[in-house]
């Protein structure tokens, strides 16, 4: 998963500048009901769901016994058999046409474990097809907390503007009364263009970061908007996280790619099963019905037979029963048996694969989440103490006991432990919400 967090530092959109436009908001959400509806990927696992559907609807009419017609239209040209079974030269139109139905009455079970094996297909796409999603719903959230954490870099930057401009102000008026060198005043002047630039890359990294979620979205700039800005929980030195062995064992029972990986296990047993079935005998019903027209059929005393009649006398049909023993099928249902053995260890190997994976991601996020807290606890008291110390050196700076250069160091480190301040909070924030998510519990903000 991309990281959410990466400083960008020196972003600049070349290709002009995006403008958020403001008209509405949306909140989180709303954010993910449009990506469920319009996301390509969804769309694409949606079709594949809906024809498992017709898999599992298709392996239940094959039950269902089959009824089928023919009609065939024959021209006969000099010697043919006649209607009283003797053979004459003479040019005839035939007429024949039947129905005919079969039903397996038993064929080892095949048929019903195809149908259990498509059952289990279409359960186990219908758990992709929640994975697919619940990952598109992570990615907007790291996308949305990555706009709330650019915006808040960006008022940093704003605040930081600020009090270099008032401090120009100040050291013009030193200048100006001859009390401090013009060199000072250069000094600070340059620090504020270097701010500048800080502010306009803060600037690309809000418009940046919109435009990967709108892109995430599949929505056209056009249609853009602003997110809604949720009151975030407070972050203190006393909280406590759940412990990741216990988020893995709820999430080992409610995650679907782990469903998905069981059913698959379960569908190929019933593969196996379909494979055995093919060593037993197979009993089956059919039944047919036939009739014919010849239009140069007569009777003994030379009159032509009229259809009707034809048709009463020509009529045929029958009923049977069809036992199928199988002897020797050149090794098939042993090669079937075989592979269905095999394809159950292969999807035995990928459900134990995703459970090592959901572990190993549930503890890293925990490692992250719990490292992102102590960083904020850490920066916290960074930040306090930097506060403090710009203070006492603006103090001094506007009394001369100090260069520009001590005073714009000063700051430079109250922004940056602003900024690792922010950067941890919102890291803490999306790796909980990640835990949360694991347990079982909706993404909110």
């Amino acid at each position: 998963m991309k990281s959410l967090l990466t400083l960008f530092l020196g972003i600049t959109l070349t290709t002009g500048t995006l403008i958020v436009q403001a008209q509405n908001e949306w909140d989180l959400q709303k954010c993910f009901d449009y990506a469920i509806e319009n996301n390509l990927q969804v769309k694409r696992q949606e079709i594949t769901t809906r024809y498992n559907e017709t898999m599992v609807k298709q392996a239940k009419d094959d039950k269902l016994p089959n009824l089928n017609g023919q009609l065939s239209n024959d021209f006969s040209f000099g010697r043919s058999l006649t209607y009283d079974n003797t053979y004459d030269n003479i040019n005839s139109t035939s007429l024949a046409g039947g129905l005919s139905t079969n039903m397996t009455l038993y064929n080892g079970l095949t048929l019903s474990n195809t149908v259990k094996m498509r059952e289990l297909d279409l359960q186990a796409t219908m758990a992709d097809l929640q994975k697919t999603k619940d990952d598109i719903m992570l990615s907007i959230s790291a996308e949305y907390l990555e706009i709330l954490f650019a915006e808040e870099l960006e008022l940093v930057a704003e605040a930081t503007m600020e009090v270099t401009k008032q401090q120009i102000e100040r050291t013009k008026q030193l200048v100006d009364a001859g009390s401090e060198a013009r060199g000072a005043l250069l000094e600070i002047e340059a620090q504020m263009a270097r701010e500048e630039l800080d502010l306009v890359n803060a600037q690309n990294r809000v418009q940046l970061a919109y435009l990967n979620l709108f892109q995430l979205l599949e929505l056209p700039m056009a249609e853009s908007f602003s997110i809604e800005k949720p009151v975030l929980p407070e972050i203190q030195a006393n909280l406590t996280m759940i412990n990741a062995y216990d988020v893995f064992s709820t999430a080992i029972n409610v995650r679907p790619e782990i469903k998905a990986a069981q059913l698959r296990v379960q569908s190929a047993s019933k593969q196996l099963a379909i494979a055995k079935g093919s060593r037993y005998p197979s009993l089956s019903f059919g039944a047919n019905y036939y009739n014919q027209y010849n239009n140069q059929y007569k009777d003994f005393e030379g009159n032509r037979i009229e259809l009707g009649e034809q048709l009463k006398n020509n009529s045929r049909s029958s009923l049977g029963l069809t036992l199928s023993i199988p002897i020797f099928n050149r090794f098939q249902a042993k090669n079937n048996i075989t592979n269905s053995e095999l394809q159950i260890a292969d999807y035995e190997y990928q459900l134990q694969q995703s459970r090592n994976v959901l572990r190993r991601d549930i503890e890293q996020v925990y490692t992250n989440a719990l490292a992102a807290l102590n960083r904020y606890l850490s920066s916290e008291k960074a930040v306090a103490s930097m506060k403090e110390a710009f203070r006492y050196t603006e103090e001094k700076f506007n009394v001369g006991m100090i260069n520009s250069v001590e005073y714009n160091q000063s700051k430079t480190n109250l922004t940056n432990a602003q900024s690792d301040l922010v950067q941890a909070k919102y890291e803490y924030i999306f790796r909980t919400k990640i835990l949360d998510f694991y347990n079982g519990v909706p993404i909110t903000l």
